[in-house]
């Protein structure tokens, strides 16, 4: 079986962020032996390769991506007894209502986090005290230089907030994630919870903006002054020495702030939205603005959530 290749495929429609240029070759990808054929393929014309699933946390360059983009489709995710394993071309809500389905609790307050399994994985998903690793075993990734496939233990995958191995180390792709669930409860139960977590989620912005959810990531921060203006402003105090990113870019006053077709959201400040028309270079020149600002008034160094391709 061979992968069909097209050329100049436009990166935009298959992103949260609706930007990019096109693909210099783009495949679907249905299978591991579908990456590997894309992989040889990279290999034969010499360029490189990139693999995506629901284009959610990704901004590709106006230039678009000068290699292979991989995207994967695959999404049949499979139950037996405790254990769930999904592919990273998997709807994250899909892996999460499955497990609902067999009453598996652990990931619905993951509930309403926008993309595909793979990026949450990469990125350590969490929400409301939960990430996507506290049940996780382990994860089948694929290295896109050599075609390698290799299962990685937890341990290995080496997960930190917001961070994983395969988010440090690009050329290794995640392929398939394993889950074993040590408590259960009720379908229903499960999905009052993922309603009211999907309802949290509604409330502070609307999730069908073209936005690849929260931008940066949340902020070790040690200036007591901080820590105590942020309990007194919310009357909560920061999460492990943390604030939230948003309170920091609403503070330096850069909510809504806009350049091009580009926003910090007037409802959630880490949300950098597509208002209509904006380019990669509206979004990081929006994200260089905010970070210079937070550092040179607060002392605070923001990083980015956001995979930035092409670039």
């Amino acid at each position: 079986m061979r992968i069909q290749i097209q050329e100049n495929v436009p990166l935009a429609p298959l992103t949260t962020f609706k930007i990019g240029g096109p693909a210099l070759a783009y495949t679907e990808a249905h299978s591991a032996q579908d990456v590997s054929l894309a992989i040889e393929y990279a290999k034969e014309h010499q360029i490189p390769a990139f693999i995506f699933g629901g284009g959610s946390n990704v901004l590709f360059s106006d230039k678009g991506f000068p290699g292979i983009v991989i995207h994967l489709v695959a999404n049949t995710i499979t139950v037996e007894g405790n254990k769930l394993v999904a592919p990273s071309g998997a709807k994250l809500l899909d892996v999460v209502t499955t497990a609902e389905e067999h009453g598996l609790a652990g990931l619905e307050k993951l509930s309403g986090i926008p993309g595909f399994l793979g990026g949450a994985v990469r990125g350590n998903a969490g929400a409301f005290g939960v990430e996507i690793s506290s049940c996780l075993v382990s994860v089948t990734a694929v290295d896109l230089k050599s075609g390698l496939v290799k299962v990685f233990h937890k341990e290995e995958c080496q997960f930190s907030y917001r961070a994983s191995f395969f988010k440090e180390n690009k050329d290794w792709a995640i392929l398939t994630a394993e889950f074993v669930f040590r408590e259960q409860k009720s379908s229903d139960e499960l999905a009052a919870i993922r309603k009211e977590t999907v309802a949290k989620r509604e409330a502070k912005h609307p999730q069908d903006a073209f936005c690849a959810g929260s931008f940066f990531m949340n902020p070790f921060v040690t200036k007591q002054e901080l820590l105590d203006e942020f309990e007194c402003e919310t009357g909560h105090p920061s999460k492990d020495g943390k604030l939230p990113a948003g309170w920091l870019v609403n503070h330096v006053g850069l909510r809504g702030k806009k350049i091009g077709g580009a926003q910090m959201s007037p409802q959630h400040p880490n949300y950098l939205v597509n208002t209509g028309g904006a380019t990669a270079e509206d979004v990081v020149m929006l994200a260089s603005l905010v970070k210079t600002k937070v550092r040179d008034e607060l002392g605070i160094r923001l990083q980015e959530e956001v995979q930035m391709v092409g670039f």
